[in-house]
């Protein structure tokens, strides 16, 4: 027989016909009662066997076992569920020692130890939850995209460019680490090196996404991006997904409505299509919650706070307003602030917070960022002092997508790119959509995990990515 998803059964809700369902014990009462789950969906779906079952199949009926059921959906006489299984065979496909299974009903393991053993959590209704809504939002992603007529582009993952200018990137080599080659000053010689120069993983696909933009007019990348920056906050990790369109004709201001556009798109989306797996999350934070004092709980609930974002323009201000605001708040005059405050400097968390948290409300879009701690790319305002940079500011995350509208003036790009001391030379290919028939265009990045977080509730950026990659943390 075909196997029948726990999902449907439970949404169709009929009875009186066979089913095989498959799926992992979450528990077994009475030796009679079995709770059963899938992953379909957050529910399991109860599975009676009779008391006269063979007792050498009962005795691997356990916590954490994998069995495969033949039975027939029934009306359920018991609370909780509409409809259950009556069990005409049960087969172990997997047994599990229920004295070494490390997830068991009767404990509630912390989320650092569900940490500890990542490749078991998925097992829990709360990772369950969150890998089901991540699963979803990607979904959306690429259908806002490709419904808007996007094309979807595959941009380097090893890459020769340093999009940001920072520096911290991962290095790809095939050279020994031992004994490489060296040209006679002593410094490595890359040319002896697989790609014949020095190349490192992605921070972004940012600038071979322009290049795809100044031809096909809207295109958007959604891969993974590494950054070899010794964090260990839970903001931060060193392999993350990034979605980054880029769109020719457009400035600063159809970018910010594509963002917001974005935003609320996929975050309905997800509201649709995971509704439970969302209320179960907001409970969990409802409880967490519970355990902060009464100062540090939030206003809303991740329900409430999701349709505050759908409900809500955003709120649009410049970065010299958003200093304003900070110099005149009073956590800067009782001195709360951990960060100076002044013209000129990068908004820290605690800043872009109180923006969205405090002062607001609501989700705030920031622009025209000083030039001096923006990148090259980003196109020059005419004041000489900013560029038409923009950032959104989430509450409970702060900064949740970077953008700008481009340079696209070939003179101020490589004035700019000098005084950077970004070398023209390599970069003679992005150059070059300047100099062969140039557009003004826009682009963002959204880091997804960060997105994932947001609308998971959850506060740490390593659960809601399946395998987190950290400072001296590489499983799996």
């Amino acid at each position: 027989m075909q196997r029948t998803k726990i999902k449907e059964i439970l949404t169709q809700e009929k009875t009186d016909y066979t089913v095989n369902v498959k799926g992992w014990v979450r528990s077994f009462r009475n030796n009679q009662f079995i709770a059963l789950n899938d992953g379909s969906c957050l529910g399991n779906i109860q599975v009676v066997i009779g008391l006269d079952a063979a007792e050498d199949v009962v005795k691997y009926i356990t916590n954490g076992a994998c069995i495969s059921v033949d039975g027939t959906v029934i009306a359920s006489l018991g609370k909780g569920q509409k409809v259950e299984i009556k069990a005409d065979n049960v087969v172990i496909l997997g047994e599990c020692d229920p004295e070494k299974f490390p997830l068991q009903l009767k404990n509630k393991p912390s989320l650092e130890y569900l940490r500890e053993i990542a490749h078991l959590r998925f097992r829990t209704n709360t990772f369950g939850a969150i890998f089901r809504v991540r699963h979803t939002l990607a979904y959306a992603v690429h259908k806002f995209f490709n419904d808007r007529g996007f094309v979807y582009l595959h941009t380097p993952i090893v890459t020769a460019s340093d999009a940001e200018g920072a520096g911290e990137m991962f290095r790809v080599s095939t050279l020994p680490f031992d004994n490489p080659p060296r040209l006679e000053d002593g410094s490595i010689d890359y040319k002896e090196d697989f790609f014949g120069r020095c190349t490192n993983l992605t921070v972004s696909g940012q600038l071979e996404a322009e290049l795809g933009a100044m031809a096909l007019s809207e295109v958007y990348t959604f891969g993974p991006t590494f950054r070899a920056e010794n964090s260990n906050t839970a903001r931060h990790l060193a392999e993350f997904w990034m979605i980054e369109p880029e769109v020719a004709f457009n400035d600063i201001t159809d970018n910010m409505d594509l963002a917001e556009d974005f935003i609320r798109y996929i975050i309905a989306y997800a509201m649709e299509h995971n509704r439970e797996d969302l209320e179960f999350l907001a409970q969990r934070l409802v409880d967490e919650e519970k355990q902060k004092p009464m100062n540090e709980r939030s206003e809303l609930g991740l329900i409430e706070k999701l349709e505050f974002v759908l409900n809500n323009k955003f709120e649009r201000i410049t970065y010299t307003q958003a200093i304003d605001i900070l110099l005149d708040s009073p956590a800067y005059k009782k001195k709360k602030f951990q960060y100076d405050v002044k013209w000129g400097i990068d908004l820290q968390s605690e800043h872009e917070r109180y923006l969205v948290e405090k002062h607001f409300k609501k989700p705030v879009i920031v622009t025209g960022y000083p030039k001096d701690i923006k990148a090259f790319y980003m196109r020059q305002n005419d004041d000489g002092k900013t560029v038409a940079a923009m950032d959104i500011l989430a509450p409970g995350i702060g900064e949740i997508v970077g953008g700008s509208q481009r340079e696209e003036r070939l003179d101020k790009l490589m004035t700019r790119m000098e005084e950077m001391h970004i070398p023209t030379e390599e970069m003679y290919w992005y150059l070059d959509t300047r100099r062969f028939g140039t557009t003004p265009h826009a682009g963002f990045g959204l880091g997804f995990e960060r997105m994932v977080l947001f609308v998971t509730g959850m506060s740490n950026i390593r659960d809601v990515i399946p395998f987190p990659r950290t400072p001296k943390n590489a499983e799996f």
